[in-house]
């Protein structure tokens, strides 16, 4: 999926083979496809949430597509340090993802316990890509995955304990 020829992998002298930044450009497009798919999610749930938590979710909603615009920027330049290309269209993503769509507009309850669903499984992804860049001596994007790896355990702890 880096879509980057080998030789130009190969031109980048980062002390890194170019075999193991086109695995971790490949794990970064992954990621990058789930957060865009869940940044997705996050709009149609902040236009279309009703009910009594309205104003609360719709903020909330708004918090967490405007953080993930944030780290969807990061994933991609880190993709591009390494010499890669990042994923940059729809059907790349939905090939890419293992987060799936909305499907319709759900009641309040089930939009915050899909996005919980959807953080969770970001965090347990990211939790096997610090291993991969580990194993790649990409001690840079494993520091990297680790912090998103944090800040989204946070997130699905808030949003899980919206819905318990």
């Amino acid at each position: 999926m880096t879509t980057k020829s080998k030789t130009h992998l190969e031109e980048i002298a980062i002390g890194m083979s170019a075999k193991d930044r086109e695995t971790m450009v490949d794990s970064l497009n992954g990621l990058l496809a789930d957060l865009t798919v869940l940044y997705i999610k996050a709009r149609n749930y902040h236009w279309n949430v009703e009910g009594t938590h309205f104003f609360s979710l719709h903020a909330e909603f708004e918090k967490l597509y405007t953080a993930l615009s944030n780290d969807i920027d990061l994933v991609a330049e880190r993709a591009r340090a390494l010499g890669g290309i990042a994923a940059g269209t729809m059907a790349q993503y939905l090939e890419l993802a293992t987060l799936k769509e909305a499907s319709g507009v759900p009641i309040a309850t089930a939009m915050v316990s899909e996005l919980s669903d959807d953080v969770e499984r970001i965090v347990s992804n990211l939790r096997q890509k610090v291993g991969e860049a580990d194993d790649a001596h990409d001690f840079g994007t494993a520091d990297f995955f680790t912090g998103l790896m944090e800040a989204y355990e946070k997130t699905a702890w808030m949003l899980r304990s919206y819905v318990r």
